[in-house]
């Protein structure tokens, strides 16, 4: 599958698509001064602890509080341990964990701690939090105490003493290699995903990031003891580094940007961290404008609209709220040949994979509500789940 990733720099912003096939399958974009918060770093104090909901707002410098649950309470390593049942680089097979995600906040499933949130904050109590979801509406951030700080092929969980490696590695012996290496070079207690542009990497290059992340992880720690309360300790690359971080894997055959200054600033980036992927890397510098030259602004067109139209006919409407994301399902102007139940069975396959791509490109996740037209017939159903469960596949978020 041929891949590419096209970077947009204006004045008042910049935007990135990743193409498959000539297709944009994600979009991000980043406002000029207003940047995000997802994968800060802030020190922060508790002013709130809300039992009956297992959860505490912490004041962190925003204009709202940020929220924080139980799950996301770190409290220390020994406990944390307990809570999660797991063995430090165990060789049995369940003691390596295929984590789903391999990005940047990519998380470990536990079952729910033995723990209560007021036995473990309490108000005015300063603490150490990462964003993980931006404010949406009147709702503030979510944040967690599970640090992580991503590189290119390793992520950082400092609180977390386990191993995962990245489910979209799929050689066995390449895993089992990537573990062995890893288990070897960590300091005890400190945890470490393999990202999917990990597959291949040498064990001096792992090393070297590994060290990298340390320091860095350092740094934030000593900084944050002589910072005040409210303050922000650590704030992630901006949204053009984090392409390359994060997007530009292996398999993507060029980087194209069309700014002078982010093309250097790329150069350099890559330089320090991944110097084999430097000839990948293009100047765009036509009169034509390189969303249009790629054939982007169409696809970003549909990414924006509330309907979607499908190719039968049919069409999805996608509406998005503080609580949730809703999607219906209609067949439109598709009437069918034969009876009403293939009419239906074919709109919702259709739609099944149409829905996956959206949440992809837009970027969409938390609470997501999708209603499919009715079928009786359970065969029927089952066909529909098993579609969209496969397109899902392609998503990076664990669903």
């Amino acid at each position: 599958m041929a891949s590419e990733l096209i970077i947009n720099v204006a004045p008042w912003e910049t935007r990135v698509a990743l193409l498959e096939n000539g297709t944009a399958v994600e979009f991000h974009v980043e406002r000029a001064g207003r940047p995000g918060h997802v994968g800060n770093i802030y020190k922060g104090k508790v002013v709130r602890v809300l039992p009956g909901m297992q959860a505490a707002f912490v004041d962190i410098g925003l204009e709202r509080t940020a929220f924080l649950y139980v799950t996301d309470v770190y409290d220390h390593l020994t406990e944390f341990e307990h809570m999660l049942g797991r063995a430090e680089c165990s060789d049995e097979p369940d003691g390596l964990v295929c984590i789903h995600e391999d990005e940047a906040d990519a998380k470990l499933h536990y079952t729910p701690p033995p723990f209560r949130i007021e036995d473990l904050l309490h108000e005015g109590q300063e603490i150490l939090v990462q964003v993980t979801k931006e404010p949406v509406g009147s709702k503030g951030a979510r944040v967690t105490s599970h640090v992580s700080l991503p590189g290119r092929h390793l992520v950082l969980m400092p609180t977390m003493n386990h191993v995962g490696i990245s489910r979209r590695i799929e050689d066995e012996t390449e895993r089992a290699r990537l573990k062995e290496i890893i288990c070897s070079l960590r300091p005890k207690g400190m945890g470490f995903i393999a990202r999917t542009a990990s597959e291949g990497a040498s064990k001096s290059d792992l090393q070297a990031e590994m060290d990298f992340l340390l320091r860095l992880w350092k740094n934030i720690q000593q900084k944050a003891t002589s910072l005040p309360i409210p303050s922000l300790v650590y704030e992630d690359l901006d949204i053009t580094l984090r392409a390359v971080r994060d997007l530009f894997t292996g398999d993507v055959e060029r980087l194209v940007v069309d700014s002078r200054q982010s093309y250097e600033r790329i150069i350099h980036f890559i330089d320090t961290f991944a110097f084999d992927l430097k000839p990948k890397v293009e100047l765009y510098s036509e009169p034509l404008p390189i969303f249009d030259a790629f054939g982007i602004e169409m696809d970003m067109s549909r990414a924006l609209g509330k309907k979607v139209w499908l190719k039968s006919g049919g069409y999805i409407v996608i509406e998005s709220t503080e609580a949730l994301t809703a999607i219906d399902v209609n067949t439109g102007k598709f009437v069918g040949k034969r009876h009403l139940e293939d009419t239906i069975l074919k709109t919702n396959l259709e739609a099944a994979k149409e829905i996956a791509y959206q949440l992809r490109l837009r970027n969409i996740g938390g609470l997501i509500i999708i209603d499919f037209i009715d079928m009786a017939d359970v065969s029927s159903r089952e066909k529909v789940f098993k579609t969209l469960k496969d397109a899902l596949k392609k998503d990076k978020c664990k669903t």
